[in-house]
């Protein structure tokens, strides 16, 4: 793949990445567990959130939604690599969430984020390559209460902007979610795609696809095949299978387990041109965690 083919496809994988924001919107509390082996070595990915949202009623069917997500990444670098990998083993992500969301009409909702994040190594001060700013905006058309329906849907349309793809404009984001019947039902968009059946009113299983990755700073800079390195990516598109257990309408604990079709591991420079492969062996995928939601 060409260097400009590269580039493009990490943006495109990052700004798929992003779009967990309207899903942040609703979720109020999360902890999750991520784990991807390397296969035929000893390296390891394990990411550890967790994430806390405060909603504020400005007045009736109007929040503003204050919170922090926090996301520890531990790459575990076993395998002996021609340079030094010690300040790559943890990078720290902190996100801090300002949101606000309010009822246009009887069909729709308009909902904003803005997203200050620090993505970094932090083994020294901040400085201004570890500050990244996201945002979006959404419109939302939920009849998912309507009686008259004989199968609900949820459509959400938006726009996004996300400084760690080096776009400087929006991007589009659309998301459809829809019941089948009374146990199947599917959603269709960024960053998961599936289909679920509900054994019953508290357990359900699905296929899903689905996308995962993050872009950080390196603070200590290092010199790799002769060239700077000054940032760490890693994007990931993974299949499998899920199952979640409704304790009641709004707390649901969770288990994602799958096979990657396309792991990248990479070191970029300031450019984020690609300099060293990590890794990109199809491995094991493990995702668990419990969330409160609206």
């Amino acid at each position: 793949m060409t260097k400009q083919g590269t580039r493009y496809l990490l943006m495109l994988l990052l700004f798929f990445v992003f779009q967990t924001t309207y899903a942040q919107l609703t979720d109020l509390a999360r902890l999750e567990y991520s784990f991807i082996p390397k296969s035929n070595s000893e390296d390891q990915y394990t990411r550890l959130r967790a994430l806390l949202n405060y909603p504020v009623k400005i007045k009736k069917d109007a929040y503003l939604i204050v919170g922090a997500e926090y996301n520890r990444i531990l790459l575990n670098l076993e395998q002996d690599y021609p340079f030094d990998t010690s300040g790559l083993n943890i990078l720290h992500i902190i996100d801090l969430n300002l949101g606000y969301t309010f009822k246009l009409n009887e069909k729709w909702r308009f909902g904003a984020k803005f997203n200050p994040r620090i993505a970094s190594t932090l083994t020294k001060s901040l400085v201004s390559d570890d500050f990244f700013i996201n945002g979006g905006l959404f419109f939302v058309n939920d009849r998912m209460k309507e009686v008259s329906l004989k199968r609900p849907y949820r459509l959400i349309l938006g726009l996004t902007y996300n400084a760690t793809t080096g776009l400087p404009f929006p991007l589009p984001f659309v998301s459809y979610y829809r019941e089948i019947n009374e146990t199947w039902s599917f959603s269709a968009g960024v960053p998961k795609s599936n289909l679920k059946y509900s054994i019953n009113n508290k357990s359900n299983i699905q296929i899903f696809v689905g996308l995962d990755g993050y872009l950080a700073h390196l603070q200590e800079p290092s010199i790799v095949n002769g060239q700077h390195v000054d940032n760490i990516s890693m994007s990931v598109i993974v299949g499998g299978l899920g199952y979640e257990y409704l304790f009641n309408r709004h707390l649901v604990g969770y288990l994602y387990t799958g096979y990657t079709f396309r792991l990248n591991n990479v070191l970029r420079n300031k450019d984020r041109d690609e300099i060293f492969k990590l890794d990109n062996v199809n491995a094991f995928y493990l995702r668990s965690g419990i969330k409160f939601k609206i």
